[in-house]
Parts: structure tokens; C-alpha cells; sequence
């Protein structure tokens, strides 16, 4: 460990004094190891976890509500905060510690965002959440707004929520690999301690260090998002060299793929960034706790000592929760590998759902129903974001072409992109459960689809750099691009695309209003600033000149469907697929 890396992690822990909690009580369940120890010897620990919890406080809808179980039947009905409390409060006992993975607020639905994740926040220290690892999406509204949440404050905007003044939360979200480089030192604690029964658990936390290309670059100015794998083994050595802690957890905001519907137990994974993360850290570190993927899986990766060590991830919303029992050796404080057992529960909501959790949601869903049921206009028709061959969907031309009409006047917009991944879930025409009817739009279903509070931007690109943008839309370019992402363009813009193609040469036949693009011209180009400040590796935005901000996203979005009411789904057709 190099001497700065030893100072940074000193004063985060002068900075985190006094998180060490203390959870005394009688032994409870364990599971056996293979080595001969009297049971006395032998502490139980429980740890209980979640991740990308994404303030789903209701219980989700649709896909987002049906997950498979042990047998690979599908659970049509899976999720929702109340439930979760029940099956937290059945599965703990004395010697248990719940935990998370991030995502845990952060692209919620309105009931939580419209509070800045408030109620979100209260409902995990109400389930004694000891910490979580920091996801992207809890860098959604920058930095500065993850320590209001963590510290308190009201928010210095929007002001107090109905319920008062925050009080901040009783956890803390840490993050090992992102660093403060104005003041040289973690941005958040890189590690939480629990202390049960005599024994010292340390909990090492990490996020995803694609963080700053998929988060508004102007919220995390001044943060590092440094490798995952260099940051654990560094604060592992600290713990267990300057802090004599063995016992060791890591909480990942970062994770693999699973074979579609399998079993949340089962371990086929496609081996991505959460396996190389599971792999490549320090053999001290006996457990990975993952997400980010929004997977469900009970792995064992093989650490570089070449043993073996659990590697879990509980899928998503709420629709999973991971319990994982193990024991401490006593003498030597370190955890029994062999007596780490682990099991992925669906959260069905056939079980009694909390009544105070009920009580607590109900309460805040009065605060929030005069903003959610509000009328914003009728469609046709379901409008679904689901691709159609091209890759643009009907939800995503309508998006980008609200945005355009939003830019237009004082922006000058020409044409109009929008990012896939802003886009949440469909538009149904079938009514709510708060009974609007059927066809009509409410601010509620809208923010489901756009729930991140984006600005409107404008900036002048050349053909040339419009055509790059389009070229950054599939991998083998220079900016890493993850995987194939198309942008959806709003309805004046059209153009072909070649999968087969060399990369730089894919995009042929742009045209804007049916006339074509030269390579010199300037065009005004409207998008949201994540993707204006390079988000999803389309860097070729941050080439443009003359930014001009306007409304939030979703304020375009709502003014668009009033004024066109009632709106029909638009023809995914302005993309050309050639061989």
C-alpha cells in the first residue's frame, strides 16, 4: 500500500469514527465448517442483503413485478416495501445484518423522487439498514445531494418535504474507488464495521468506475471513479493490517448476467465486470455481495489463492433477499469459508405485508397523489419503449420529438436524440389503479417513464460530428462503448445503418426533413445533458459549441402531450437496417 493510499484511508477513518455498531446477543443459526472447532469457538453471523432497490416502495408492475423462483416458475407478483419488511423482520435474528449493494434510490418511481428519495431513505433505516455500497444512480442528482440525503438538511430547492426537515440517515452509503481529488481523500467511507457477539465484520464498498459515463457529468465533477479491484485490496490490507480486521465483505455495485428465467439460487452467469471484480480481489476478502446488473444468482468465484468464496446478487426492486449465514472463528477473528451458506428468497407477496410499512407508504402516497394523479393528456394506444428491429421505439421517437419542439424556440433546435436507457417503461393506455380511465396520461405514468429530471440542451454539431455521435452507437470505436445503443431520434431525422459494416463507416444516408447532410454544415442538436455531457460513451456530444439549456425533460414531455392530445404511437420507421 503506497503512503498516499495509507493517509486517504486514515482520514476516512477519522472521518467515520463511531461506525462500528454493536449487535450482542445469543448465537443464532450457523451452518457447519469443516474445521474442528468447539462450538464456542465458532461465532454465528447472518448477513441479510438487497440491492437496486431503485425507491420501489409500491410494488412494481408488470416485468418489473414477476421474477422466477427455486423451480423456474415464474412469481407473477414479487416486490414491494411492505413485504420486503416482512421478510426481513422473519428471516433476522440477533446475530443479523442487513445490507445493501446500491441503486437503492435514485430512477424511482414518483412516490419517492418527488421527495428527492426521502421516503425511500426512511424506509431502509426503519428496517435497521447497517450500510450500502454507493450505485451510479445514487450520484444521479450529484455529489453534493448524496451527502444532503446522508447528513440531513432540506433540500436547497424544492425545501422541506411534507414531512419536515430531514434528518439524514442513521447509515452510511460507502464507496471505496471514488475519490474527492480537491481534497486528496475518499469521497465517502471506504468501509463500514459491524461488531457482533465480539467479533468485527468489515464491509468494503464499490461502485461500477463506468459510473462517470453513466451519470450528468456535472454532478460528480471532482470525483475519481478509480478500479474496483485496486481499491478493494488496498482497503482490505488496511483493515487487516492497520485494524486487525480479517473478517471481510465486499459490496459491489457491479455484476454479471444469468440465463433468462432460471432459478434465483442457480449460478450460469455470462462472466462480465462483476466476475472480474469476484475473481481479482484480495483473498482476504471471504464474500461478494453484488448488483448493478439487477441479476439474481448464488455463485462461487475463485479468489487469486485459488479458493473458492460466495458471490451473490439479489436481482432488483425489492424482489429478492439474499441471506447468508456463516461463522467467525474466534481465535483467529476471519470467517469459515467452508461454513458460508447462501440463499436467494423471492419476496411473494402472498405473506402479510408489513402493517407500519403499509401505514408509512399510504401516508406518503396521499402527500404525492395530487401531483400524480394530475391529467397531462390522452393516447391512443399503448406507446412502448419495447425496439423494433432498428432499435428505435415508438416511446423513444415520441420522446425525442417532444424534446425537439421544446428546443425550438430560444434553442434553435434542428433535430432531436434521446437516449434508450432514459426511457423506464411503457405508456400504457389502460387505466391506473387510481382510476383515471382508460387512454388518459397522468404526471404519475409519464415520470414513470422519464424519472430522472434531465435539462433540455442544445449544441451545435457539424455533420461530420452528428455522424460520429451515430457511430458511437456500436462497440469497436475509441470510446469503449458497452454495448450497441441507438439512439431515437426524433421524426424529421433519418438515416441507414449497416451492422456488418467497419465501425466509422456503419451510418450512411443522413438526412434532416428529407434533405441530406454534408459533412461542414451546422446542425442544432437536441438532447438530454447526460448524453450532451458524453453519457453512455457518446463523447462525440461534448464536441459541441454554443450550449443552450432549457426545460427538464420532463416538463417537455408533459407540455408536448398536452398540446397534441390525444396522441397516437408514432411509426418506429426513420432508421434504415441495410445488409
Amino acid at each position: 500500500m503506497t503512503p498516499a493510499s495509507l493517509k486517504r484511508l486514515a482520514v476516512a477513518t477519522v472521518a467515520t469514527a463511531g461506525v462500528i455498531a454493536l449487535a450482542i446477543g445469543p448465537a443464532g443459526a450457523s451452518a457447519s465448517g469443516s474445521e474442528k472447532k468447539k462450538d464456542d469457538e465458532l461465532i454465528p453471523v447472518r448477513i441479510l442483503s438487497i440491492n437496486d432497490l431503485h425507491g420501489n416502495l409500491e410494488p412494481p408492475t408488470g416485468s418489473s413485478g414477476r421474477i422466477a423462483d427455486e423451480s423456474g416458475t415464474i412469481v407473477d407478483g414479487a416486490g414491494g416495501a411492505a413485504y420486503l419488511a416482512t421478510y426481513v423482520k422473519q428471516q433476522r435474528n440477533r446475530d443479523t445484518v442487513l445490507v445493501a449493494a446500491g441503486d437503492l434510490i435514485g430512477a424511482s418511481p414518483l412516490l419517492s423522487a418527488a421527495f428527492h428519495d426521502e421516503p425511500t431513505v426512511a424506509f431502509l433505516d426503519s428496517l435497521e439498514l447497517a450500510t450500502s455500497s454507493a450505485g451510479n444512480h445514487e450520484f444521479d442528482e450529484g455529489y453534493a445531494e448524496l451527502k444532503r440525503v446522508m447528513e440531513g438538511k432540506c433540500h436547497p430547492v424544492d425545501g422541506c418535504s411534507p414531512a419536515g426537515k430531514w434528518k439524514g440517515t442513521d447509515f452510511e452509503f460507502i464507496v471505496a474507488n471514488v475519490i474527492d481529488t480537491k481534497k486528496d481523500k475518499p469521497a465517502l467511507a471506504p468501509y463500514y464495521v459491524e461488531r457482533i457477539n465480539g467479533e468485527k465484520v468489515a464491509f468494503i464498498g464499490l461502485v461500477t468506475k463506468t459510473t462517470p459515463s453513466i451519470v450528468t457529468a456535472s454532478g460528480i465533477a471532482g470525483l475519481e471513479f478509480t478500479d474496483e479491484v485496486a481499491a478493494a485490496n488496498e482497503t482490505s490490507e488496511y483493515l487487516r493490517d492497520v485494524k486487525g480486521i480479517k473478517a471481510q465483505v465486499v459490496l459491489v455495485h457491479e455484476g454479471d448476467q444469468v440465463t433468462p428465467n432460471q432459478s434465483p439460487d442457480a449460478c450460469p452467469i455470462t462472466k462480465g465486470a462483476g466476475s472480474r471484480i469476484a475473481e481479482g480481489i484480495d483473498p482476504e476478502i471471504d464474500i461478494v455481495i453484488s448488483g448493478h446488473s439487477h441479476q439474481a444468482y448464488i455463485c462461487k468465484a475463485t479468489d487469486p489463492a485459488g479458493q473458492q468464496r460466495v458471490y451473490t446478487q439479489g436481482s432488483s426492486f425489492g424482489r429478492v433477499l439474499t441471506q447468508i449465514d456463516f461463522t467467525i472463528d474466534k481465535g483467529t477473528g476471519d470467517i469459515v469459508r467452508s461454513s458460508v451458506v447462501a440463499d436467494n428468497t423471492v419476496v411473494r407477496r402472498t405473506v402479510t405485508p408489513d402493517p407500519a410499512t403499509v401505514s408509512f407508504i399510504n401516508d406518503w402516497k396521499a402527500r404525492v397523489a395530487t401531483v400524480a394523479n394530475k391529467k397531462v393528456g390522452d393516447i391512443t394506444a399503448d406507446i412502448t419503449n419495447v425496439a423494433v428491429p432498428s432499435g428505435e421505439s415508438p416511446l423513444g421517437n415520441l420522446i425525442a420529438d417532444s424534446q425537439l419542439e421544446a428546443a425550438k424556440t430560444g434553442g434553435n433546435a434542428q433535430i432531436a436524440l434521446m437516449n434508450p436507457g432514459g426511457i423506464r417503461t411503457t405508456l400504457t393506455y389502460a387505466s391506473s389503479p387510481a382510476g383515471e380511465g382508460p387512454g388518459v396520461t397522468t404526471y404519475g405514468e409519464i415520470f414513470a417513464v422519464q424519472p430522472f429530471n434531465n435539462l433540455v440542451q442544445v449544441v451545435t454539431l457539424t455533420g461530420a460530428q452528428l455522424k460520429l455521435v451515430l457511430e458511437q452507437q456500436w462497440v469497436g470505436g475509441p470510446n469503449n462503448q458497452a454495448f450497441t445503443k441507438i439512439l431515437q431520434p426524433s421524426s424529421n431525422l433519418t438515416y441507414s445503418y449497416s451492422n456488418s459494416a467497419a465501425w466509422g463507416s456503419k451510418v450512411s444516408d443522413i438526412k434532416i426533413d428529407g434533405v441530406p447532410v454534408t459533412p461542414t454544415q451546422s446542425i442544432r442538436v437536441a438532447a438530454n445533458n447526460f448524453l450532451v455531457g458524453g453519457g453512455d460513451a457518446f463523447a462525440a456530444f461534448t464536441q459541441g459549441a454554443d450550449l443552450w439549456s432549457g426545460p427538464l425533460d420532463i416538463d417537455a414531455f408533459e407540455d408536448y402531450l398536452t398540446a397534441n392530445s390525444p396522441v397516437a404511437p408514432p411509426v418506429p420507421n426513420h432508421i434504415t437496417v441495410l445488409p
